[in-house]
């Protein structure tokens, strides 16, 4: 049996246990303190959600190497009212400075009930701001930030929902739960 851990990584915290700035910056080891566990894909300092560790190295491999083309959902919070057009060009695939993407699976969504995030995000009175949610099954650098972006839509807060069948949902930030696989 192999451990798997979901994880609701909040705002702030790096995807690794050790490092970060003169050891100042958050990681996982305040959060999670289980010997023998490795990220099994990242997410930025600046986004939030679902992130698995385990102490299974194949299984990591399947979840986080792009090959496997595993599904990740992201709720994303955009500058701007999207249209079709940009709904379209991401659900085509948005050029990048490292090449076109894959099509996503993209539609506009209802505020989602989330976490208050600390700290909140940047509001302004004369823009807009509008969610969507986005599917992918790549794991480039900072991608659905630069997506969003390259579609006219800046993100303002991302965060990660699901992976594969498993869901950061009655997650607080920083609790955790552990599964067999």
């Amino acid at each position: 049996m192999s451990k798997l851990i979901l994880l609701n990584k909040p705002f702030g915290v790096l995807s690794q246990f050790t490092g970060g700035k003169d050891g100042v910056d958050d990681t996982l080891a305040h959060l999670v303190d289980v010997p023998d566990v490795y990220p099994a894909g990242r997410l930025d300092k600046e986004s939030e959600g679902l992130l698995l560790l385990t102490d299974d190295g194949r299984l990591q491999a399947r979840i986080a190497e792009p090959r496997y083309r595993v599904e990740k959902t992201y709720l994303a919070q955009v500058e701007g009212e999207p249209d079709e057009a940009a709904l379209a060009a991401l659900r085509s695939g948005v050029m990048l400075k490292d090449g076109m993407t894959k099509p996503a699976k993209v539609e506009r969504i209802d505020p989602p009930i989330l976490w208050d995030r600390d700290p909140p995000i940047r509001v302004r009175k004369n823009v807009p701001d509008s969610w969507i949610s986005l599917t992918i099954s790549e794991g480039r650098n900072r991608q659905v930030r630069r997506m969003t972006a390259a579609a006219g839509l800046p993100t303002l807060r991302l965060v990660r929902w699901s992976v594969r069948e498993w869901t950061v949902e009655g997650l607080a930030p920083g609790e955790w739960r552990e599964l067999q696989v």
